[in-house]
């Protein structure tokens, strides 16, 4: 994990990795087959990071899990350029139910739910995308250089200008991400047919025990703290 941290998946071979271990490249294969396996394994463990609570009201189990999937995702810089192949691994899996549990008491089914799944996972994978790209190969210097560069010619740009488009000073990256979640869970309030509104509150049908065995499973449990800010 740290050799990732520190050099990125490009920076990531079967030899480094070897060394770091202080084995051989060729004891690796008993483990694995190929890189890509050692990424999958380790795309799986950083999700492990996220603690699974018992579940509370669904919007707010919605929060705290996209949130947290985010925190990890900036911890992990190399990790949001790898999503988009399917990773069946046991932490990635079980966090991803507690998210479709969580939508499933809020009302959300069918297409709804696997819409909802899709929203969030992309704007989760999309912001921390972004920040760790702009972290890694930018600043804050290049950031007030793009905005500068709008503010020059507000005739041509009169609405980036308004609406403070890349004013690191007006939006920070945290608050955005923020108002996007709250513009998705908005969007599902309006989507569940209004008989759905009973199961909306509380708890009620949620089967903590299903959580519980997967917390158990995975090496998190209730008394966690949460890390604070997904697929």
């Amino acid at each position: 994990m740290d050799l990732l941290d520190r050099r990125g998946i490009s920076g990531l071979t079967m030899r480094n990795l070897a060394e770091s271990l202080h084995v051989t490249a060729t004891a690796l294969y008993w483990h694995v087959n190929t890189k890509e396996d050692v990424l999958d394994l380790a795309f799986d463990h950083i999700f492990g990071e996220v603690a699974l609570p018992e579940p509370t009201e669904w919007q707010h189990d919605v929060r705290y899990l996209m949130k947290a999937w985010r925190a990890v995702l900036l911890r992990h810089p190399w990790a949001p350029a790898w999503i988009g192949r399917p990773v069946l691994g046991p932490h990635v899996l079980a966090r991803t139910e507690f998210l479709q549990s969580a939508l499933s008491r809020g009302g959300l089914t069918d297409l709804h739910l696997a819409v909802t799944t899709h929203l969030l996972a992309n704007h989760v994978i999309g912001s921390a995308l972004t920040e760790a790209t702009f972290r890694r190969t930018s600043g804050p210097d290049r950031r007030l250089d793009a905005r500068r560069h709008i503010t020059a010619d507000p005739a041509a740009f009169p609405t980036l200008n308004a609406s403070g488009h890349l004013d690191a000073n007006r939006w920070n990256d945290d608050e955005l991400f923020e108002r996007g979640l709250d513009a998705i869970l908005a969007s599902t309030n309006a989507a569940v047919p209004t008989s759905s509104t009973s199961s909306r509150t509380g708890v009620d049908a949620v089967t903590p025990d299903r959580h519980a065995r997967a917390r158990r499973a995975h090496g998190a449990t209730s008394d966690t703290p949460p890390v604070g800010g997904a697929r």
